[in-house]
């Protein structure tokens, strides 16, 4: 049996558990020997063995590691991504003990190409965190210098091209409006909150959750910036936000940073459309934000357009022709109109 749930968190900022330990009795009250039972929930190291083993064998009257096998193996689900999807991503697996870890390892061989054993439960757990955390505090890195390179009058976005061709030492991460999804928003933060159970802070992703939560109001400075250089306030300016999904060529909107900036800029004042041809129903503030089709539109009566998220549909149908003027956040576009992030 295996448990991928949801794992948010809590209006606090903790970890909210309730979907894990729902499923645990469920799974618990089902319970045979000689089962499997896998967590896949993005969780803190130490949940597989502290919270959902203790579940399971209450509501079984059976032992974990004797009666029946418990293991963790996140899953690594890249939406939208047409190289990499289930079959061909290696699987991270940890069991409770050798015996579970290899029974589970032999449970995915049979449904991907390579399996990666670690040597315990919470190495498995922290495997998924450090992935999402170690791209949470480089893409805030590449967020701040966005920020200060515009100030210097630095084309960030080139020097980025030019860095990524060493062959070595360095991996490309882009600026962008703020991150969002399921992941790296919120994935390091149940490792921040296992450290500070410790007595200690975690202060990368502290930090980096610091620079990501303030990009898309930095993102309607740099709209207000360039409206104010063609002699228009924010102001009932009509402004036109293309891609309000989290990340390009998908339609979730999980923790979409397009939110908060839709939010701001009609606080401003901005009359604020959207174009996203993967969403149908962009809601901020319980308000429905109005759609624009794609099909024979004229962008020529938006002060300004902004792209958030490239995706392909929008980026290859010639449809930002018109536009007047684009800030463009995914380092995609160029040109006498196009203002880089």
């Amino acid at each position: 049996m295996v448990i991928c749930v949801p794992t948010p968190l809590s209006d606090d900022g903790t970890p909210d558990l309730a979907a894990v330990l729902s499923a645990a009795r469920s799974v618990g009250r089902n319970l045979s020997q000689e089962s499997l039972v896998v967590l896949e929930s993005t969780t803190y190291p130490g949940t597989t063995d502290d919270v959902v083993r203790p579940i399971l064998e209450e509501e079984s009257g059976l032992t974990a590691g004797v009666d029946f096998s418990l293991a963790y193996s996140p899953e690594r689900i890249d939406p939208g991504n047409e190289e990499f999807g289930l079959r061909n991503t290696p699987k991270v697996v940890g069991g409770l003990t050798a015996e579970c870890g290899e029974k589970a390892c032999a449970f995915y061989r049979e449904i991907v190409d390579v399996v990666v054993p670690t040597s315990g439960l919470r190495e498995a757990e922290l495997a998924k965190l450090l992935e999402n955390t170690y791209r949470h505090v480089n893409i805030a890195l590449m967020n701040e210098m966005a920020i200060f390179c515009h100030e210097m009058e630095i084309d960030l976005w080139s020097a980025i091209d030019a860095a990524r061709t060493k062959p070595f030492g360095f991996q490309a991460f882009y600026p962008g409006p703020g991150v969002g999804g399921h992941c790296i928003p919120i994935d390091p933060n149940y490792l921040s909150w296992v450290v500070r159970s410790l007595g200690f802070r975690f202060r990368f992703v502290e930090l980096a959750q610091e620079v990501s939560e303030r990009m898309p109001a930095y993102v309607a400075k740099r709209i207000q910036d360039a409206l104010n250089r063609a002699g228009r306030p924010v102001n009932g300016s009509s402004i036109l936000l293309v891609g309000v999904s989290y990340k390009a060529d998908i339609s979730d909107q999980r923790e979409t940073p397009a939110r908060p900036l839709a939010q701001q800029l009609s606080s401003m004042g901005g009359e604020v459309s959207y174009l996203d041809p993967h969403v149908n129903s962009f809601v901020v503030q319980s308000q429905e934000v109005p759609r624009v089709d794609m099909a024979d539109v004229d962008l020529s009566s938006f002060e300004i357009v902004v792209v958030l998220q490239p995706h392909r549909a929008v980026m290859e149908s010639g449809v930002l022709d018109s536009a007047p003027r684009i800030l463009d956040t995914s380092g995609t576009l160029s040109g006498d109109r196009v203002e880089r992030l």
